[in-house]
């Protein structure tokens, strides 16, 4: 069973015609059922501000600024504004058009008779024009309706923007956050790593040890030491392309005094609510179904081009000798020749069934995107919490391991084991929390932000 999803307005009729219906736009059941069952999510509604489920507030400051100062959002406004203009010239053009002209002469010309040589003459003339086009046939109605799914469509795909900029914002600061939680732990685990080292070299001094403890501890604190520089340049990527989401040069982003140790986490299931709202949220999709509105007005458009257009036109004016006023009907008609009309007709249509598809297209990439991140995000929840598990035993691993060594009843390698297990657990933990928090960045982005039009531009 099929049901019927975001049902688009008829055209109204214009004239003695109908403008087109676009076809309809139908999901099957199953993709406005639930998603999949995981114990990381919940069927709550989507909120608007998805970001504050986090209840940060630096994030939050930066998610405004992102908004108030994207130069791509800037970009997405002007267009809007654009196809707003489009919209109020389309039904202008519904209306009487009228011009005031005026003009005036002064003619000194030589070849005037001897008498009156000295005498310019002046003409002038003062008119008001009007003409009217009758849209007998729906053409211009069509035109207007075209232009104003066009302004939702374009509404939309501002909307879309604002879903990116805030997930792009807030993955940046996750990402600013995770890199400065694994650099902490690397410098936690260097400073570790130092100290072992430095006891080995006594024990090797005191002629406890042999060389190949001395390499081994060695070996061990550059490794760790290796890990962290990639973390310090993650950082600053991440502060950089704060700075850009802002409108802002990047060199100002060394600037910044953004306090956080750890990815942020969320107290409760992410809430995903279900397919059905997904349809009606997603900004592509409603984008998407307006892009097809306008292609079936087009239709309109393109048909009305096979029947006659009739204009009325008048002026009145005042002339050099007087008053005049004049009104002529003007018929104009392609015909007998019409293949150029029905083929704009026939590519109209084309152009229908192309958006149509469009639609289609959108709808099944919202799914499989949501499905395929609450998978994502519910795998990698589980292989933190077993990695949680890991990090705790390696710990206990290596006190043990030094109160054996201590103790003399093991070898020193077997300390320099648990170190370097250790040593792996904790980055592993810290990289697999901010992939966490990575996954529902993409997840929420998936579910659309929340943000809908509030109605049609016309």
């Amino acid at each position: 069973m099929i049901r019927r999803f975001a049902p688009i307005a008829a055209l109204a009729v214009a004239g003695c015609m109908t403008a087109p219906l676009p076809p309809p736009t139908i999901a099957p059941a199953s993709a406005t059922g639930a998603f999949a069952t995981l114990p990381t999510a919940s069927i709550a509604p989507v909120p608007d501000d998805w970001w504050r489920l986090y209840d940060d507030p630096a994030l939050e400051r930066l998610v405004q600024a992102s908004l108030a100062a994207n130069a791509d959002l800037r970009v997405a406004y002007a267009n809007l504004d654009g196809a707003r203009a489009a919209l109020r010239q389309a039904r202008a053009a519904r209306l009487p058009q009228t011009t005031i002209e005026s003009a005036g002469t002064i003619d000194d010309s030589a070849t005037q008779p001897s008498a009156s040589s000295n005498v310019p003459t002046t003409d002038y003339d003062l008119a008001l024009t009007a003409s009217w086009d009758i849209d007998l046939f729906g053409r211009l109605r069509s035109g207007a309706l075209a232009a104003g799914a066009d302004a939702d469509a374009q509404a939309a795909a501002l909307d879309s923007l604002r879903v990116a900029v805030v997930a792009d914002t807030v993955l940046a600061y996750v990402d600013l956050c995770g890199a400065t939680r694994a650099a902490n732990v690397s410098r936690e685990l260097i400073a570790v790593q130092e100290r072992s080292a430095s006891v080995v070299r006594d024990q090797f001094a005191a002629g406890e040890v042999s060389p190949l403890e001395v390499s081994q501890a060695a070996s061990l604190l550059e490794s760790t030491r290796a890990t962290l520089a990639p973390f310090e340049a993650a950082r600053a990527n991440a502060l950089y392309r704060i700075a850009t989401l802002q409108g802002r040069p990047p060199a100002e982003a060394r600037g910044f005094n953004i306090v956080c140790n750890a990815p942020p986490k969320l107290r409760a299931a992410v809430p995903v609510g279900d397919g059905q709202a997904l349809l009606l949220r997603r900004p592509d999709i409603r984008e998407a179904e307006r892009r097809l509105a306008a292609a079936a007005a087009r239709i309109g458009v393109a048909r009305a081009d096979l029947y006659p257009r009739v204009n009325l036109g008048g002026a009145v004016g005042l002339l050099t000798g007087g008053f005049v006023a004049t009104a002529s009907p003007l018929i104009s008609w392609a015909f007998p020749n019409q293949a150029p009309a029905r083929a704009r007709l026939a590519q109209a249509r084309a152009t229908e069934r192309a958006a149509l598809a469009g639609w289609d297209v959108a709808v099944l990439r919202a799914l499989r995107e949501v499905e395929t991140a609450l998978a994502a995000y519910d795998g990698e929840v589980r292989r933190n919490r077993a990695l949680d598990a890991a990090r705790i035993q390696s710990a206990l691993y290596a006190r043990r391991a030094a109160a054996r060594v201590r103790l003399g009843d093991t070898a020193s390698l077997i300390q320099f084991d648990a170190e370097r297990a250790r040593a792996q657990a904790a980055l592993a933990q810290a990289q697999s929390d901010l992939i966490v928090a990575q996954s529902q960045v993409a997840l929420f982005r998936a579910l659309g932000g929340g943000w809908q039009t509030n109605g049609p531009a016309g």
